[in-house]
């Protein structure tokens, strides 16, 4: 299993960034997945941003398109998700995660390991 750390997360007001980290130890072994997830109280966790580490290939969900970018330091094993003009709806945990299902997958069902969360406060 993968072990995955997430820093970054924190408070801000709607409009502003936070850039997310998250380091990754262990066997990843390509082809593979690394996505990030959230979850609001009261709600499901959904897949946020993917990227299929193989071609660099990455995926969005629509409420965060041309707002949010999934990026990866292969070389450091770490994952980023950079959030601009963040809006309430945005806060929440944030999850990164990794697996071996198809590419482009934001289906939590396809991720096997899973890090602690860091939250993410958007105040309006």
């Amino acid at each position: 299993q993968v072990l995955l750390v997430e820093s970054g997360g924190g408070s801000v007001q709607a409009g502003g960034s936070l850039r997310l980290s998250c380091a990754a130890y262990g066997p990843t072994y390509s082809p593979y997945n690394m996505a990030w997830f959230r979850q609001a109280p009261g709600k499901e966790r959904e897949g946020v941003a993917s990227i299929y580490v193989r071609f660099g290939t990455t995926y969005y969900t629509d409420s965060v398109k041309g707002r949010f970018t999934i990026s990866q330091d292969n070389a450091k094993s770490t994952l980023y998700l950079q959030m601009n003009s963040l809006k309430p709806e945005d806060s929440g945990m944030y999850y990164c995660a990794h697996g071996w299902g198809p590419a482009g997958s934001l289906s939590r069902a396809d991720f096997g390991s899973w890090g602690q969360g860091t939250q993410v406060t958007v105040s309006s």
